[in-house]
Protein backbone atom coordinates (compact mmCIF):
# COMPACT_ATOMS: atom_id res chain seq x y z
CA UNK A 1 0.00 0.00 0.00
CA UNK A 2 1.25 3.47 -0.88
CA UNK A 3 1.29 5.86 2.09
CA UNK A 4 2.39 8.84 -0.01
CA UNK A 5 -0.19 11.23 -1.42
CA UNK A 6 0.53 11.90 -5.09
CA UNK A 7 0.61 15.50 -6.29
CA UNK A 8 -0.43 14.18 -9.73
CA UNK A 9 -4.17 14.40 -10.42
CA UNK A 10 -6.07 11.30 -11.48
CA UNK A 11 -7.27 12.81 -14.76
CA UNK A 12 -6.08 13.26 -18.33
CA UNK A 13 -5.56 16.94 -19.10
CA UNK A 14 -4.30 17.10 -22.70
CA UNK A 15 -3.59 14.63 -25.49
CA UNK A 16 -0.79 15.64 -27.87
CA UNK A 17 -0.99 14.49 -31.48
CA UNK A 18 2.35 14.91 -33.24
CA UNK A 19 2.03 16.20 -36.79
CA UNK A 20 4.34 17.25 -39.61
CA UNK A 21 2.16 19.93 -41.24
CA UNK A 22 0.12 21.93 -38.74
CA UNK A 23 -2.29 23.61 -41.19
CA UNK A 24 -3.02 20.34 -43.01
CA UNK A 25 -3.69 18.58 -39.71
CA UNK A 26 -5.83 21.42 -38.36
CA UNK A 27 -8.00 21.22 -41.48
CA UNK A 28 -8.25 17.42 -41.22
CA UNK A 29 -9.23 17.36 -37.53
CA UNK A 30 -11.60 20.34 -37.69
CA UNK A 31 -13.42 18.78 -40.67
CA UNK A 32 -13.63 15.48 -38.77
CA UNK A 33 -15.23 17.31 -35.85
CA UNK A 34 -17.42 19.55 -38.04
CA UNK A 35 -15.74 22.73 -36.83
CA UNK A 36 -15.09 26.01 -38.63
CA UNK A 37 -11.48 27.18 -38.68
CA UNK A 38 -9.76 30.31 -39.90
CA UNK A 39 -6.22 29.40 -40.95
CA UNK A 40 -5.18 32.93 -39.93
CA UNK A 41 -5.65 31.71 -36.33
CA UNK A 42 -3.25 28.78 -36.84
CA UNK A 43 0.28 29.63 -35.73
CA UNK A 44 3.18 27.26 -35.28
CA UNK A 45 4.02 25.21 -33.39
CA UNK A 46 0.73 24.02 -31.80
CA UNK A 47 -3.02 24.27 -32.28
CA UNK A 48 -5.59 23.55 -29.57
CA UNK A 49 -8.66 21.86 -31.01
CA UNK A 50 -11.97 23.07 -29.58
CA UNK A 51 -12.99 20.10 -27.44
CA UNK A 52 -16.26 20.00 -25.55
CA UNK A 53 -14.81 18.37 -22.43
CA UNK A 54 -12.11 18.70 -19.79
CA UNK A 55 -9.49 16.81 -21.80
CA UNK A 56 -7.91 18.84 -24.59
CA UNK A 57 -6.35 17.75 -27.88
CA UNK A 58 -3.30 19.68 -29.10
CA UNK A 59 -1.85 19.25 -32.58
CA UNK A 60 1.91 19.66 -32.13
CA UNK A 61 4.16 20.37 -35.12
CA UNK A 62 7.29 20.75 -32.98
CA UNK A 63 9.81 23.59 -32.84
CA UNK A 64 9.06 26.54 -35.08
CA UNK A 65 11.07 26.50 -38.29
CA UNK A 66 11.73 22.75 -38.13
CA UNK A 67 9.74 19.95 -39.74
CA UNK A 68 8.89 17.44 -37.04
CA UNK A 69 9.63 13.81 -37.76
CA UNK A 70 6.58 11.79 -36.72
CA UNK A 71 6.56 8.09 -35.92
CA UNK A 72 2.79 7.53 -35.98
CA UNK A 73 1.05 5.02 -33.79
CA UNK A 74 -0.75 2.36 -35.82
CA UNK A 75 -2.90 1.75 -32.74
CA UNK A 76 -5.38 4.37 -31.55
CA UNK A 77 -4.22 6.20 -28.44
CA UNK A 78 -7.51 8.09 -27.99
CA UNK A 79 -11.00 8.21 -29.44
CA UNK A 80 -13.65 10.70 -30.38
CA UNK A 81 -17.15 9.85 -29.17
CA UNK A 82 -20.25 9.39 -31.32
CA UNK A 83 -23.80 8.43 -30.42
CA UNK A 84 -24.39 6.90 -33.89
CA UNK A 85 -21.53 4.81 -35.30
CA UNK A 86 -23.18 4.37 -38.72
CA UNK A 87 -23.83 8.09 -39.17
CA UNK A 88 -20.25 8.86 -38.10
CA UNK A 89 -18.84 6.23 -40.46
CA UNK A 90 -20.88 7.59 -43.40
CA UNK A 91 -19.68 11.14 -42.58
CA UNK A 92 -16.00 10.10 -42.51
CA UNK A 93 -16.41 8.20 -45.79
CA UNK A 94 -17.95 11.31 -47.41
CA UNK A 95 -14.91 13.32 -46.24
CA UNK A 96 -12.75 10.85 -48.18
CA UNK A 97 -10.61 10.08 -45.15
CA UNK A 98 -8.60 6.86 -45.01
CA UNK A 99 -10.63 4.35 -43.00
CA UNK A 100 -8.46 1.73 -41.32
CA UNK A 101 -11.23 -0.53 -39.97
CA UNK A 102 -14.92 -0.86 -40.72
CA UNK A 103 -17.34 -0.52 -37.79
CA UNK A 104 -16.94 -3.30 -35.23
CA UNK A 105 -19.83 -3.96 -32.88
CA UNK A 106 -19.89 -5.32 -29.33
CA UNK A 107 -22.79 -5.46 -26.87
CA UNK A 108 -21.82 -2.21 -25.13
CA UNK A 109 -19.88 -0.31 -27.81
CA UNK A 110 -19.07 0.04 -31.49
CA UNK A 111 -16.05 1.63 -33.14
CA UNK A 112 -14.09 2.16 -36.33
CA UNK A 113 -10.66 3.66 -36.96
CA UNK A 114 -9.43 6.31 -39.38
CA UNK A 115 -5.92 7.50 -40.26
CA UNK A 116 -4.92 11.17 -40.02
CA UNK A 117 -2.56 12.80 -42.59
CA UNK A 118 0.52 11.65 -40.62
CA UNK A 119 -0.66 8.06 -40.25
CA UNK A 120 -1.86 8.35 -36.64
CA UNK A 121 -4.83 6.05 -36.09
CA UNK A 122 -7.83 7.69 -34.43
CA UNK A 123 -10.81 5.74 -33.11
CA UNK A 124 -14.42 6.86 -33.36
CA UNK A 125 -16.38 5.06 -30.68
CA UNK A 126 -19.76 4.74 -28.97
CA UNK A 127 -20.14 3.69 -25.35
Amino acid sequence: MNDMISPIANKVHTIFVHVTDLERSVLWYTKLLGQEVDLEDVCEPVYNLKIDHHTGVVLDAGPEGERKQVDPSKHPIFNFHTDDIHQAYTYVKKLGYKIVSEPIHFDDLSFFTVEDPDGNVVMVCTG
